[in-house]
């Protein structure tokens, strides 16, 4: 089970995967239940990805609405 926080944070990884700031606690939890990766740009730097199950996640919260 996700906490507010974390749910929160993959929505945002979702809309705006560059505003996130990589020190956040919630990225750790996300990468463990493989809801999103980390992807190299070409400048080197990461940026979190929202994984097939995460969407999947989202979709479902979604459709719950």
């Amino acid at each position: 089970m996700l906490s507010p926080h974390e749910f929160a944070t993959l929505m945002l990884i979702k809309d705006s995967p560059d505003r996130i700031g990589l020190g956040r606690a919630e990225l750790d939890t996300l990468l463990e239940c493989q809801l999103i990766s980390l992807e190299r740009l070409a400048s080197g730097h990461p940026r979190p990805h929202v994984t097939s199950k995460g969407a999947s996640i989202l979709k479902a919260v979604a459709r719950r609405r």
